[in-house]
């Protein structure tokens, strides 16, 4: 992309990095891209998020101002050009949870005990205004990912998602529609840095949290706890559950089955996420992360009151066996 690589140039120049080094730092699911540029003593991060390809930079800067404005750690501003899709942020470093956990196994307590504080601090203060907040069906109609996508790569048959819709919609406003918070929705241990320079929650730097909504209070611990990138031990998994309940006031009875239900639409939603990204996106590498989250939909479908949405996925979705996960990797970039 000549022209795009001559904007970004042209907006590093303009913001006083023009001679800095680039290196390019990650990327992900979606179009953005990361570089982290290097100028003398100084570093920074600049976000690439092409305009009309779903991302809005204005979204992240509302979203890091109200994280800030509470007293959690988001990317400072040093630059933008919303037009042209161009941010250049604060740069948290390479202490990335998962990194250090890795090199460090006796740090995940400690570490998953911070992020939950940042989850607390997060629900504590008032949302920021105007972000979505989706109903049941909009939720359900999410998880019909797992048909429309993974399903149909595995057998190349599409169906009628109504009675799964409907019957996650049902569980959800039964059990899983209670009050709303602030989410950051993609909230795991590769989207949080550890600044131990910090105090308290602003220990966990938080990234990738421009689609932040209005969601149940255990969404976000979920996807914290339900990661999946890595497997979390079990030891932590119950003690940041039991930090949540006992800092938010949640009964542990109806938190077990909330968090069974929305543990369920999240892994239903991924597995046909990272199906579409194979067959559309040509970006096989996330299905060897399926059996993992296969692993977690299978827990949390054992909770007594998912039995009907437990045996329409046992009816309807083949397991992620070796030669499912090979036919859908044969099928890369085919699918428009």
């Amino acid at each position: 992309m000549p022209d795009r690589d001559a904007a970004k140039a042209a907006f590093l120049q303009s913001a006083g990095w023009g001679d800095a080094a680039r290196r390019f730092l990650a990327g992900d699911a979606s179009d953005r891209s990361y570089e982290r540029l290097t100028l003398a003593d100084r570093r920074a991060v600049l976000m690439d998020a092409p305009p009309g390809k779903g991302d809005d930079p204005a979204a992240f800067l509302a979203v890091a101002d109200h994280l800030l404005g509470i007293g959690l750690s988001a990317p400072r501003l040093l630059a933008k050009d919303l037009t042209a899709g161009f941010l250049l942020l604060e740069d948290f470093g390479d202490a990335v949870f998962a990194r250090v956990i890795g090199d460090d196994p006796a740090k995940e307590m400690p570490l998953y005990t911070v992020a939950t504080d940042a989850l607390i601090t997060l629900q504590s203060a008032p949302p920021l205004a105007g972000i979505p907040d989706l109903g049941a069906a909009d939720w359900a109609k999410a998880a019909a990912f797992a048909l429309d996508w993974y399903r149909f790569a595995a057998t190349g048959l599409r169906i009628d998602t109504t009675g799964f819709v409907q019957c996650l919609v049902d569980l959800i406003a039964r059990h899983g529609d209670g009050p709303r918070v602030m989410v950051l929705r993609d909230y795991h241990a590769e989207n949080l840095i550890w600044l131990p320079g910090r105090a308290g929650a602003a220990r966990a730097g938080l990234l990738d949290f421009q689609l932040a909504q209005m969601a149940h209070p255990v969404y976000d611990l979920v996807s914290l706890l339900q990661d999946a990138r890595r497997d979390v031990g079990m030891a932590t998994v119950l003690r940041a559950k039991q930090q949540f309940c006992a800092a938010t006031g949640v009964p542990e009875q109806g938190f077990d089955l909330a968090y069974a239900v929305w543990g369920a639409q999240r892994a239903l939603r991924i597995i046909g996420i990272f199906a579409r990204l194979c067959l559309v996106g040509g970006k096989s590498g996330y299905l060897h992360l399926i059996p993992r989250v296969w692993a977690h939909l299978q827990g949390n479908l054992a909770h007594p009151a998912l039995r009907p949405l437990a045996r329409i996925c046992d009816d309807l979705l083949p397991r992620p066996s070796p030669d499912v996960l090979g036919k859908i990797a044969a099928q890369a970039g085919r699918t428009e």
